[in-house]
């Protein structure tokens, strides 16, 4: 999997991008080269369709993004589809936890109590304010001149008040809060829940949870009481079963799609943990 975050930050050349401190925009209008791309991001962003669309899978379900779509992506995995018959624009807020915690805490009026789980990908209310900020942002992008950093900032800030002044983003309102609120213990499980089924490396877990990587096996085998690698084998597999019973995808799908970059590690994985070759298992299915 490639980093989206990083992939525009180290590439200025083709993603024309405004930074501050880890904020980042861009102006996204390339398209993919493939036609299935997984990707994932340490910091959550906010998707605005200028033009086109896109398909978001996560674990959780398929979100189809079209023109005037407005989401707000949790940090962690996703395979992102790709149509090459429409051009594609998109603009993409990168904003970490602890800029959208400092803005929060400015609000006048609290928030919304946290709900207990929250999709990967929830909805934002796409009104005459939120429309118009992001067309106010193109301009920025048209310039020659790159616009101080603070005023930057203040462009942030604005657009999460903006999201947060709207009670019919209750989703997301409810999000907000539990990123004040939320005990760490519960943050760790949700980013393993959310991301087992992407090709990530402890590294990257780690990252998505705010730890280091010590931390990180250190806090997981308290919790799960168990490791992270065996942790995630048990995962992946349980859901290539439920891909195998529960949908026409081939084995190189199910694979790919399940975590596992090579399909014969996958099969020989799949007949340990469960006694059946994958091959074996759609075959019963299908009969």
């Amino acid at each position: 999997m490639f980093n989206l975050y990083n992939a525009i930050v180290n590439h200025p050349q083709q993603y024309r991008q405004l930074k501050c401190g880890e904020n980042l925009i861009t102006l996204y209008n390339c398209p993919l080269e493939n036609k299935v791309e997984d990707t994932w991001s340490h910091h959550n962003y906010i998707v605005y369709v200028i033009e086109g669309r896109k398909i978001w899978h996560t674990a959780h379900g398929s979100y189809d993004l079209q023109k005037g779509s407005c989401v707000f992506v949790r940090k962690g995995g996703c395979l992102v589809e790709q149509f090459f018959d429409t051009p594609f624009c998109l603009m993409v807020f990168f904003i970490p936890d602890d800029f959208i915690r400092d803005v929060l805490k400015t609000k006048t009026y609290p928030l919304s109590k946290p709900a207990i789980k929250f999709e990967p990908i929830i909805s934002i209310t796409n009104n005459p304010g939120v429309h118009s900020f992001f067309h106010s942002m193109i301009p920025y992008f048209e310039s020659e001149r790159q616009p101080d950093p603070s005023l930057l900032e203040l462009k942030f800030r604005e657009l999460i008040l903006t999201i947060a002044d709207n009670p019919n983003n209750y989703e997301l309102l409810s999000y907000f809060c539990s990123l004040l609120k939320e005990p760490v213990a519960v943050s760790l499980q949700r980013v393993m829940e959310d991301n087992y089924c992407y090709n990530l490396k402890l590294e990257e877990f780690a990252k998505l949870s705010n730890r280091s990587l010590s931390a990180f096996k250190r806090d997981f085998q308290k919790q799960f009481g168990t490791t992270p690698g065996k942790w995630l084998m048990d995962k992946r597999l349980h859901h290539s079963m439920h891909l195998l019973t529960h949908t026409d995808k081939t084995i190189g799908e199910v694979a790919f799609e399940s975590g596992f970059e090579n399909p014969t590690h996958f099969s020989r994985a799949f007949k340990l943990q469960f006694g059946i070759t994958p091959t074996s298992r759609k075959k019963q299915v299908s009969n």
